[in-house]
């Protein structure tokens, strides 16, 4: 089981740029794409089906902003837009496939968390997102195995991005978030997994970079993509991979290949 997660930072712009070309080489059976920045008339009879792949997507109610989708070969027994939050469910944030059967109760998700980057406003919203987000998320690991791909906008510890010391006080590392994954993967609280983690612990494995020209070329970049799993469906992965060598987004793919089918 080959899934990817991808912020494409526009669909149409990352199709102009070479993703839809790039996804077939990937034989992935799940692909989690984020910031679609489209609606249903960009995407529907254009993007919606790559290859053997069918998309379903959360799109934003502002027009040109957020939105996730999810690609999957396996047909879901139920697809769930939003999680429950009309603040950020109008956002196009989460949406979730289920693959359930007798005795079984699995999920894949693809999820945007909000930046906080452009000042103390949507700073404000993204902790509200993470209150609301950590209780949804124990609620349904209390019932079902799953795995949410995304860009999370968090790089957690101090090996997830190249010049921490002077991003200490800055969005995406600032310490409420950072505990908040922390809270999220200790086995004592949230129990989930940072799949990535346990399969590649070297440094400067970064999935995002301000912009592809010299924090590009030199490095400088941010572990902002996720896998989150439950340990059951964790403890399955198998390869990792960056794509840091596409050029559809300033974020790079992140492959996990796993031990187990839909």
């Amino acid at each position: 089981m080959r899934i990817i997660s991808a912020n494409l930072n526009g669909i149409r712009s990352a199709a102009n740029k070479g993703f839809f070309d790039w996804l077939p080489q990937q034989q992935a059976d799940a692909v989690g794409v984020q910031e679609v920045k489209a609606q249903h008339e960009h995407v529907d009879g254009q993007f919606c089906s790559p290859g053997d792949l069918k998309g379903h997507f959360h799109y934003a109610q502002k027009k040109g902003y957020s939105g996730v989708g999810l690609y999957t070969r396996e047909e879901p027994s139920d697809i769930i837009t939003g999680f429950g939050v009309q603040e950020f469910d109008d956002e196009g944030r989460w949406i979730e496939k289920r693959f359930d059967k007798p005795g079984r109760k699995l999920s894949l998700i693809s999820c945007y968390f909000p930046s906080g980057s452009s000042g103390e406003e949507r700073q404000q919203a993204k902790f509200r997102f993470l209150d609301a987000m950590y209780p949804h998320l124990m609620a349904l690991k209390a019932e079902r195995e799953f795995i949410l791909v995304g860009d999370v906008n968090i790089a957690h510890k101090e090996i997830d991005l190249k010049n921490w010391k002077g991003n200490l006080k800055n969005s995406g590392f600032l310490p409420e978030e950072r505990a908040w994954v922390t809270k999220l993967i200790d086995p004592d609280q949230g129990g989930l997994v940072d799949v990535f983690r346990t399969l590649n612990d070297k440094p400067e494995q970064y999935t995002w970079w301000s912009n592809r020209g010299q924090a590009y070329a030199k490095n400088v970049g941010w572990r902002l993509d996720y896998h989150f799993a439950t340990p059951k469906l964790a403890a399955l992965a198998r390869r990792e991979a960056i794509f840091t060598g596409t050029k559809f987004s300033d974020h790079a793919p992140l492959t996990i290949d796993y031990d187990f089918k839909l």
